[in-house]
């Protein structure tokens, strides 16, 4: 099982190659434009802001070899968010436009803090191979304050007063909104599932 992980400078990426690592893989970390293009599969981590993370893909040449990438790839927490077509974040910010939508901000309210921190319960949308062993109401570990729209893509949605889409598909590409690498035997089940789809 042979994964690259993304190292562009905005990304969780030590815990993430940690989990992957206690399933048995051979992780592989690389902010090297020929590289992701012969990646078995990528994971493309991150965290903090929409605008920094594509910034930094820009100046490491990294944006046009993950649009073409042929192969899995699952994008984790804003790593899930760099998938859509542009965020709202500082701003805006055009992103990697590989699923259709904009994030937006989750709006406070008082049942509901931003950020979304914390355990919340998964319901299952539609089977999908990632999926493989989830069930309604397993538990996932969310930390972000900006939330993906809610659409075809969407694969299991959380509740946090609206909607949380929690894992997305379009074609080769998948997201987990929430951290597998912090969600205990979920987070482990959904990085087996991807370390074992098909290249």
């Amino acid at each position: 099982m042979n994964v690259t992980l993304i190292g562009y400078g905005s990304g969780n990426v030590a815990s993430v190659r940690f989990a992957l690592e206690r399933l048995g893989a051979r992780v592989r970390i690389t902010d090297d434009p020929a590289d992701v293009a012969e990646a078995e599969r990528i994971i493309l981590p991150g965290v903090g802001a929409a605008g920094y993370a594509m910034q930094r893909l820009q100046a490491l040449d990294l944006i046009e070899p993950l649009r073409r990438f042929p192969r899995p790839l699952l994008g984790v927490c804003l790593g899930q968010q760099l998938l859509f077509d542009a965020s709202a974040e500082d701003g805006g910010a055009d992103l990697l436009g590989l699923i259709p939508g904009r994030v937006e901000a989750i709006l406070p309210a008082p049942s509901r803090p931003s950020p979304h921190m914390g355990w919340s319960r998964l319901t299952i949308r539609r089977d999908d191979p990632l999926l493989d062993g989830v069930k309604d109401g397993d538990w996932a570990y969310f930390v972000h304050g900006y939330i993906c729209p809610d659409g075809p893509a969407t694969l299991a949605a959380a509740d946090y007063g609206a909607p949380v889409p929690a894992v997305v598909n379009s074609a080769n590409r998948w997201g987990c909104q929430f951290h597998p690498e912090r969600s205990a035997a979920l987070g482990a089940r959904i990085l087996k599932n991807f370390l074992e789809l098909p290249a």
